[in-house]
């Protein structure tokens, strides 16, 4: 009988989809899309580390760092908000969006070596390198969501790892850049940014968990947060993103400070580099923690330390001890991002499948917003006050994602 053989056909069918094992990744999946997310974030810090000669080159004043930091800001904001409402990355497929987002980033990034730049088109160009930016960081998460359903949060950690180093990376080119000359350091990372693009576009496929989102839904903004566990998960990377930037953007400070104070002699650039560029392995050992004790109690034990080093900077920082001074910011510098993939992984994993890569971006583009508040808010602090105390602003942010983290978890 037709209708008995098609029902048993459908419940073969059905069976075997569910007691089939999940589909193997190849090994060679993560390695490239870390890689290419290292290549393509070099784009981000560029003109930072070659300031002084963009200096020289466009007569530009000595606010200009921050200028050009917060154009890049100013325009990932735009673009994941810009990716967010539009859902782009669920409509499209993620390998492209992020192919054609390091292409033009790369364009934007090389067109600083036109000679004829002014101050305004520096700031148009850096705004742009940030504007695809958008479509390379948070969609790299969004891809590794793609691939692994288990054990994201490790993956992640490789991921933002990859981001940390190129966060530190300007500070390396501050002894590198003898060597060479500011158009190569442009040129090198534009073409990095291109490399990192082709591969992931030529072998990192669609991912066996991505649900495609047929049509653009411009109440995804808001959809997400309906959602507790989201809002919870999307609130402590909110306390985190607060305290983080800032911090690495005051590294270089704290250092200088320690100096002058107690008469030391740091190399400001290298140490920067180093405490910064820990926290990568940071990252890849949160991952591996939270395998064992869960994400989320990874993720609060992190912003919980990371809140007291706020807290007891001053202390550390009045003893006047070298090696201790260092060690704490080396742990500060550790523990201050070894949550941000657990946060990741925690909104993606309570985000609608169809609307995973638009989660992202939508909480990639509130957080990074929040670090604009704060960074400002610390510089004017210290133009203002001229103590150490300042930094104890920064535990506002940990208190925040703790606060939300404890919160109890909807069934």
């Amino acid at each position: 009988m037709p209708g008995i053989s098609n029902s048993l056909q459908l419940s073969h069918i059905v069976l075997r989809s569910y007691f089939s094992p999940p589909m193997k990744v190849p090994k060679y999946i993560l390695p490239i899309i870390v890689f290419a997310q290292f290549c393509c974030v070099s784009l981000w810090f560029a003109s930072n580390g070659v300031i002084g000669d963009l200096a020289s080159n466009f007569n530009l004043s000595t606010s200009a760092l921050a200028d050009l930091t917060a154009a890049v800001q100013f325009g990932f904001i735009s673009g994941t908000l810009t990716f967010a409402i539009l859902t782009i990355t669920d409509r499209f497929s993620p390998a492209k969006v992020f192919f054609y987002c390091a292409l033009l980033g790369a364009c934007a990034n090389a067109a600083m070596l036109w000679m004829g730049n002014t101050f305004f088109s520096l700031l148009v160009f850096r705004f742009l390198t940030g504007f695809f930016l958008a479509g390379i960081y948070p969609v790299g998460m969004k891809i590794a969501a793609d691939y692994f359903d288990k054990g994201l949060g490790k993956s992640l950690g490789f991921l933002v790892g990859a981001l940390v180093i190129g966060t530190a990376f300007p500070h390396s080119l501050n002894t590198l850049k003898a060597n060479f000359t500011w158009q190569t350091v442009i040129i090198t990372t534009s073409a990095m940014a291109i490399l990192g693009g082709l591969l992931l576009l030529r072998f990192v496929p669609n991912g066996p968990y991505r649900k495609e989102s047929q049509q653009m839904n411009f109440k995804a903004f808001f959809k997400v947060f309906k959602n507790r566990n989201f809002r919870a998960a999307a609130f402590g990377y909110f306390g985190h993103m607060w305290e983080l930037y800032t911090f690495w953007v005051f590294v270089p400070l704290l250092l200088i400070a320690f100096n002058k104070t107690h008469q030391t002699s740091l190399n400001i650039s290298a140490w920067s580099f180093s405490i910064i560029a820990i926290g990568g392995i940071a990252c890849v050992l949160g991952g591996y923690l939270a395998q064992n004790y869960g994400i989320k109690k990874t993720a609060r034990m992190a912003l919980l330390s990371s809140g007291i080093c706020c807290l007891t900077l001053p202390l550390i920082f009045s003893t006047g001890t070298t090696w201790l001074f260092l060690l704490f910011l080396f742990f500060w510098g550790m523990v201050v991002i070894a949550d941000s993939p657990l946060f990741s992984t925690l909104v993606a994993k309570n985000a609608p499948a169809q609307l995973k890569g638009t989660a992202l971006t939508i909480v990639n583009c509130i957080g990074f917003s929040i670090t604009i508040v704060s960074i400002q808010l610390m510089s004017a602090l210290q133009t203002n006050f001229s103590t150490i105390w300042v930094y104890a602003i920064l535990a506002l942010g940990p208190i925040f994602g703790l606060q939300a983290l404890n919160q109890k978890e909807k069934a």
